[in-house]
């Protein structure tokens, strides 16, 4: 007897079965889209400079302000984003996002005053969001078992794009310039947006019930208010903050603190560069370690762990100024962080309907936003008196995050 697959299903079926291209996609493009990025931010400073911005104070607040409004402006919008993503498609989404990214980046090359800059930062701002938006396009292309792996995988991309883009950006900017250096930027983006639009697929817009058959539900009207009803998903905000606080706490003072304790002036540089290096690829290995751990342990006992490793690696750092032990340090916060992100993502993303996946991992995504926004200014006025104190200050945010994840989270 031959059964007789309903047309609706056979697309689901199709759906299922490429959903690793989809999830290899979104992590090819996000590895390109964060590469890019930062092939030329972290010169910035170099840049304004150029633009005839003269003085450490003005070149440090054009920069500075440069620097904040676009993540200021997607913690904001981030949420009405991923909304929209889930009524019209992500892919679509991602385009639009990347799509600006071509054209400001190029146009980073034409301006002539540092507040052309300004002004192009804020509209990137506007049109920013493909980070949230890859990271939800793994979860609802990847099958619920798999999806710790799939967000564990884009997240990896999105940590080791800069970790090697200053590298590439730093060689550019020798080379061709740094004005030529946006243009390249903005090929990356390009490519990036060429990937996606060629080989992505947006699966059927279809929640699953609890025998994990799809059930063809249409879109619902999904307000902000249900996301956050989600089991665990304000936990989860709340987790998201403490591990970006904590991990975007070290900018402002590492380098002040390698000189603290003893460091040449000359080698400051490179052995600040190492242990950033090394927080930078332990932190992507935590991401792609994460898939694995959560088949054998719960998301609770992933992220207490995580802030556990994290809370000794700040302790190391703060007893100790040897370089073997910072370097020690460094990964296990690394590994620390990256872990339990990559589990808070995937505990929030399990009890997201696909539906609300956009709007979801957008607010999870502001969350994240605001920790690296406010993390440099109260890390830089705690550096202020005392540099120590900032890595006591992350092995307490790391205690508390640990606490209430164990105490509070529902399994």
């Amino acid at each position: 007897m031959v059964r007789v697959i309903a047309a609706p299903q056979a697309e689901a079926d199709a759906a299922r079965e490429g959903w690793q291209r989809n999830v290899y996609v979104v992590t090819a493009a996000s590895f390109l889209g964060f590469t890019g990025f930062t092939l030329v931010m972290p010169f910035l400073p170099l840049f304004i400079a150029q633009l005839g911005v003269t003085g450490v104070g003005p070149i440090a607040m054009w920069t500075g302000v440069s620097l904040g409004v676009t993540p200021a402006l997607t913690a904001v919008l981030a949420p009405a984003w991923g909304r929209l993503g889930d009524r019209y498609g992500r892919k679509i989404m991602v385009e639009r996002s990347m799509l600006s990214f071509v054209v400001l980046m190029t146009a980073m090359a034409f301006v002539t005053r540092a507040w052309h800059v300004l002004a192009l930062r804020t509209v990137q701002g506007v049109f920013a969001g493909y980070g949230s938006l890859s990271v939800a396009m793994a979860a609802e292309s990847a099958p619920r078992d798999r999806m710790p792996s799939a967000i564990g995988l884009v997240q990896t991309a999105q940590r080791l794009g800069p970790a090697i883009g200053p590298v590439i950006g730093g060689v550019l900017a020798g080379v061709v310039g740094l004005r030529r250096a946006f243009v390249v930027t903005a090929a990356f983006y390009a490519i990036g947006l060429v990937v996606v639009w060629l080989m992505y697929e947006d699966p059927a817009n279809t929640d699953a019930n609890d025998n994990g058959e799809a059930t063809g539900t249409a879109f619902q009207q999904v307000t902000f208010k249900n996301v956050l009803a989600f089991e665990n998903f304000v936990l989860m905000m709340a987790v998201i903050f403490g591990l970006q606080f904590v991990d975007r706490s070290f900018g402002p003072v590492l380098p002040l603190y390698v000189e603290q304790v003893g460091i040449a002036h000359a080698s400051v540089p490179i052995v600040a560069g190492v242990l950033f290096s090394i927080t930078a690829c332990t932190g992507a290995l935590g991401h792609h370690l994460c898939g694995k751990l959560l088949r054998r342990f719960s998301s609770r006992l992933v992220i207490t762990a995580g802030a556990v490793v994290a809370a000794a690696g700040s302790t190391a750092l703060a007893a100790s100024g040897l370089v073997w032990v910072m370097s020690v340090a460094s990964a296990l916060l690394g590994i620390g962080i990256g872990a339990a992100m990559t589990a808070s993502y995937s505990a929030a993303g399990s009890v997201i309907p696909a539906r609300a996946h956009g709007a979801g991992f957008g607010v999870l995504t502001s969350a994240s936003l605001v920790g690296m926004a406010t993390s440099p200014f109260i890390a830089g006025l705690l550096g202020g008196t005392s540099i120590r104190a900032v890595f006591l200050m992350d092995v307490v945010v790391m205690g508390i995050v640990g606490l209430i994840v164990h105490r509070h989270m529902i399994e």
